[in-house]
């Protein structure tokens, strides 16, 4: 297609135009290898002197497919998919940081990127200071180091629904020749393309809106081909010097824009392994087509009920960044103009026993460790994915301990409110 396509139309279409007589729909390549008429023909492939397939740890038509519709709906020049959101942060990050290298990043992300980051990355010798995205440019900048190699955010913080400054971060990697990470799960393309903000690379799990219905964990790297790698070569060496393992190919001079990303598949996908099965990338590429119209439904009906929360008497208080009045509600209006997404945060009056009662006694909205589908869900962080901290260390990690994470469905949006009601009135009773 040379004509720019609107975002609906991209979900719909983009990475995929069947020829005559084949399929419409996104083929299952359902194969582990692929067979290849001369030695010489498979050798150039390992020696990425030809593109194709060989072995689907390494790329798979399926998943490749899918990634170029992501890449479209991002505007970037490539992506690839990872087993999980969690594998695909992994993979962001130690494509470009290796042990001794160092990452800036805001502290309030979520838990499991947070420990990722400050625990399973230190034991690999990689070093992570956790900042206050809110703070002034002065404060961050005051936590890089020379071996930093990157700064990273999530556009919509998970549990804490805030939104990042992109455009401030980005101002702060550059000045210290890294480039930014955004993780964009919440927000997706659809309300948010993070690199026209001045973002480098962008992760997701897709295993959230972007697949929609609960049935395919997933992850999915996006590459801008904005950052100049050779420019600051002397900090990302594994991309501006020769690789021993492909005979001292370089990739920044082998594949230009393109280097982040064959990097990333041909060394990391090759040595670590973690691939997103073709069957499902195929369900992620059915979500992806009707991704717009979702994530319109679930932001309509999250305002709504945001706004009933707000006006309860036995609220305390309510996170969410599409209520006027609401501390992020501005910045918001410039990066998510059509909306934010489906998730909001809350507590109720009387504390965590009180929240407890509450969630015992919901009957349309269940209570699961999942976001961002087609079902409505609640979670109590501090009694669930968090029970492990204090209130103390919760509130370092940006997350209030009487704070519920509920994440708005596609059902009748007064049918979850009705049930919110009930269980309120019941938990106080």
């Amino acid at each position: 297609m040379s004509q720019k396509l609107h975002i609906g139309t991209l979900c719909v279409q983009a990475g995929y135009q069947p020829a005559k007589g084949e399929p419409r729909q996104i083929p299952i390549v359902q194969s582990t290898t692929f067979r290849y008429e001369t030695s010489d023909q498979m050798g150039r492939l390992f020696d990425l002197e030809d593109a194709g397939y060989f072995y689907t740890r390494l790329q798979n038509p399926t998943n490749d497919t899918v990634a170029a519709r992501i890449a479209a709906l991002e505007g970037g020049v490539a992506a690839m998919l990872t087993s999980s959101g969690q594998a695909a942060n992994f993979f962001a990050c130690v494509n470009i940081c290796e042990a001794g290298g160092h990452i800036v990043a805001a502290g309030n992300i979520y838990g499991g990127t947070f420990n990722l980051l400050g625990t399973s990355l230190r034991k690999l010798g990689i070093e992570v200071t956790f900042i206050d995205q809110n703070a002034s440019e002065e404060e961050i900048s005051a936590a890089f180091r020379p071996e930093t190699k990157l700064l990273f955010g999530e556009t919509i913080s998970n549990p804490g629904v805030e939104v990042l400054d992109i455009e401030k971060f980005a101002r702060i990697a550059h000045g210290h020749g890294v480039p930014l990470i955004v993780d964009n799960t919440f927000a997706t393309p659809v309300h948010c393309r993070p690199f026209e903000w001045g973002a480098d690379i962008v992760t997701h799990s897709t295993t959230k809106y972007m697949d929609g219905h609960g049935v395919s964990v997933g992850g999915a790297i996006v590459d801008s081909g904005n950052f100049d790698w050779e420019a600051h070569a002397d900090k990302f060496p594994g991309l501006t010097t020769p690789d021993p393992s492909y005979h001292g190919l370089t990739y920044t001079k082998k594949f230009g824009k393109l280097a982040y990303i064959t990097k990333a598949t041909s060394q990391l996908m090759r040595d670590y392994g973690s691939i997103q099965s073709p069957q499902n990338a195929f369900y992620l590429g059915l979500g992806l087509q009707t991704l717009h119209l979702r994530l319109a439904r679930h932001t309509e009906s999250a305002l709504r009920v945001a706004q009933f929360l707000q006006a309860h008497p036995a609220v305390a208080w309510v996170k969410y960044p599409g209520l006027p009045g609401d501390s992020e509600h501005e910045r918001a209006r410039k990066y998510l103009p059509d909306g934010s997404c489906g998730v909001l945060a809350f507590a109720l009056k009387g504390g965590r026993s009180v929240d407890n009662r509450f969630m015992d006694s919901l009957k349309l909205v269940t209570i699961e460790t999942h976001v961002a589908d087609c079902y409505s869900c609640i979670l109590h962080p501090a009694s669930h994915t968090h029970r492990q901290l204090t209130d103390e260390q919760l509130r370092e990690a940006g997350i209030a301990p009487d704070l519920m994470r509920l994440s708005i469905g596609l059902e009748d949006p007064q049918d979850i409110i009705d049930d919110l009601d009930r269980a309120i009135r019941e938990a106080l009773s």
